[in-house]
């Protein structure tokens, strides 16, 4: 994970370079744990926004911010344990766990894993879980040779070389779930792009 990543002035999450983003879906809930200085008994934050999803990461940004909290940065390659949840009496989610983006300067021990939850208030969502799930196990597929090396770092951005083309021209619609398939990218007309997860070494352009 990486906390409060880089937006564009429309809460859309600035690109790394060569990153495609699949869909974003609104009307949801996030819940997630271990937040620094969130103010929140044991850094536990729960707010409504909006996911972005690509073939690099999963993006939480907040309606409104909740203290410093703004926005969440969740590389699919540090995710696991997801699962999707459907309780009889509570909203449909989808839960998981991700491992945190340590800067190169610090040490892992300083970090926690986090538990998430992504609660679907508003609307289906039979767009989203099937497109997460397929994204997710392609990235996997095609990055095997780095989940090897599980105890060392791995950086999130090899999940780029996922292709995604296909997978979003066949994306099942449903039409119960308000979730947005990018066709063509947004912010297309911007030239900003990220180079890395490390933020003292982003380059910022291309």
């Amino acid at each position: 994970m990486a906390l409060n990543p880089q937006l564009f002035p429309n809460g859309m999450p600035v690109p790394f370079v060569n990153e495609m983003f699949v869909l974003a879906r609104d009307g949801v809930e996030f819940d997630i744990d271990k937040i620094p200085a969130s103010g929140s008994h044991g850094g536990h934050v729960k707010t409504k926004g909006i996911v972005y999803l690509s073939n690099i990461r999963m993006v939480f940004v907040a309606k409104s911010p909740d203290g410093h909290f703004t926005a969440f940065d969740m590389p699919l390659l540090y995710v696991h344990g997801e699962k999707f949840n459907q309780p009889i009496f509570h909203c449909n989610n989808l839960s998981g766990h991700v491992e945190p983006v340590v800067p190169n300067d610090q040490h892992r021990a300083l970090y926690s894993t986090h538990s998430f939850k992504i609660i679907f208030k508003e609307g289906g969502c039979g767009t989203f879980i099937p497109l997460f799930f397929n994204l997710i196990a392609s990235v996997r597929q095609y990055n095997q040779h780095y989940n090897m090396q599980a105890q060392s770092y791995v950086d999130p951005l090899q999940a780029a070389q996922t292709p995604v083309d296909e997978m979003m021209r066949h994306a099942y619609v449903d039409p119960n779930d308000p979730t947005k398939i990018f066709l063509q990218q947004p912010n297309s007309d911007s030239q900003l792009r990220r180079r890395t997860y490390q933020p003292q070494a982003d380059g910022g352009h291309v």
